[in-house]
This record gives structure tokens, C-alpha cells and sequence, in this order.
């Protein structure tokens, strides 16, 4: 199994890697359509790093980290529900008078960690929460194993999201690989989407209720198997 998950994070890379594109549009950033209103352009990556959009080096070194910045920024991301940039621009957070436009290379929210927290009903029993984003235990949500979705051809692994981002969030390559241990796949081998996932004890079988808030692009891998 690990064999066929390790080429499909070969297939990950270059899907990336094939979602770039040149994008003939202009903006400056910082720039005041209206005297009480900026506007910036951010990109996120598909390890959940932060970079002003026009950053010509994207890296850990360039990217976003002070920690209180990404947690309100990311508190406040949405749908662009504006008029403006949503064809290259489809997320956005605001801050005051700043507009903050946002584009990503899979999904805005990517989880990196597994974390175990306090039950917030009893303080002694612990559950697992998805930490995103790099903010550590700021920003979670609860873990919900029967919600894991993989695409068979990119190998990407998903779990849901709040709907105001879109309702999927995108697992970072690394805890992909570290949890792929977990995945049982059918009668159809690998190279299908997984049937279910243990995780500490249970089995759990796999809804793949977020094939229905994929791309089309994303529902054609799925059609394909």
C-alpha cells in the first residue's frame, strides 16, 4: 500500500506543480479603489504557508509566520462574495478598511497536525482536533475520521471545513503520508478511493460526502474509477 500512496504524492507534486499558471492581471498592492478602502493579494500554497501573491520566491523563508497575524486573517477568511477579482481571486478576508484578496493553489484551509485536546464536556476524556494553517492549537477543528476523502489520482487527502471557505479543507502532504498507514482500501485496489479508516481502535467506514462540494475537474477522477 505504501508503495502505490507514495507515487500518488508523486502525482500530488506535479498536479501542483500543473496548476500554475501566467494570470494577465493587474493590481498594486495596497492599492485604494475608494479613499477608505485597501486591497492586498495573498497566495496560499498547498502546505498552508502565506505569501503576499506577488512574492517572486515562495518559501518558509518569504512566507507569513507571526503567529497572531495568521490566526485573525485566517478567523476572517470567506468566499469572495465582492464584485471584484472573484474569477482570480475566490477567497478573501477583511480587516477593517483592508480588503484582502486571496488565491491558493488547492484550498485555503490546510490542516498539518493531529492534535489531542481536553474534552470540552469533561475535562478528563481528550478528542482529536485538526490544527491549520501553522497557528498550532489556535485554530482547530474536530476531527471527524469517517469524513476523510482521497482523490485516487492526485492521491490528495480532504476533510471538511467550515462552509464559509467551502466546506473542504486540504490534509498537508506530510500528515497525508504519516495517517496513509491507516487507509483500507477494497475490491478495486489502491488506485481507488480507500473504504475506510482505523484510527486508535475503530474502524471507520468512509462517507466521501465531500465528493459532493469537489471541483468538477476534481468529481472527473472520482467518474474515472
Amino acid at each position: 500500500m505504501r508503495g502505490a500512496f507514495q507515487l500518488m504524492m508523486i502525482r500530488w507534486k506535479l498536479t501542483s506543480v500543473a496548476k500554475q499558471h501566467v494570470r494577465c492581471l493587474h493590481y498594486i498592492q495596497g492599492q485604494e479603489p475608494s479613499p477608505t478602502i485597501r486591497e492586498y493579494f495573498y497566495y496560499i500554497d498547498h502546505q498552508g504557508q502565506l505569501f503576499l501573491d506577488d512574492t517572486k520566491v515562495k518559501n518558509f523563508i518569504t512566507c507569513f509566520k507571526e503567529k497572531k497575524f495568521l490566526v485573525f486573517f485566517f478567523r476572517q477568511l470567506k468566499k469572495n462574495n465582492t464584485t471584484r477579482y472573484v474569477e482570480h481571486f475566490p477567497y478573501i478576508s477583511l480587516c477593517g478598511v483592508e480588503r484582502n484578496f486571496i488565491r491558493c493553489d488547492d484550498r485555503p484551509i490546510v490542516y498539518s497536525h493531529i492534535v489531542e485536546k481536553p474534552s470540552p464536556d469533561n475535562p478528563e476524556e481528550t478528542h482529536d482536533v485538526l490544527s491549520y494553517e501553522g497557528t498550532a492549537e489556535a485554530l482547530t477543528v474536530k476531527f471527524e475520521p469517517e469524513k476523510l476523502c482521497m482523490l485516487p489520482q492526485s492521491g490528495r487527502v480532504y476533510h471538511p471545513a467550515k462552509l464559509k471557505v467551502g466546506g473542504v479543507g486540504l490534509i498537508k502532504s506530510s500528515l497525508a503520508i504519516e495517517i496513509s498507514k491507516h487507509f483500507e482500501f477494497g475490491l478495486a485496489g489502491e488506485y481507488a478511493p480507500p473504504t475506510h479508516f482505523h484510527w486508535k481502535g475503530k474502524r471507520y467506514t468512509l462517507s466521501n460526502e465531500l465528493w459532493k462540494l469537489m471541483t468538477d475537474e476534481e468529481r472527473k477522477e472520482l467518474a474515472n474509477v
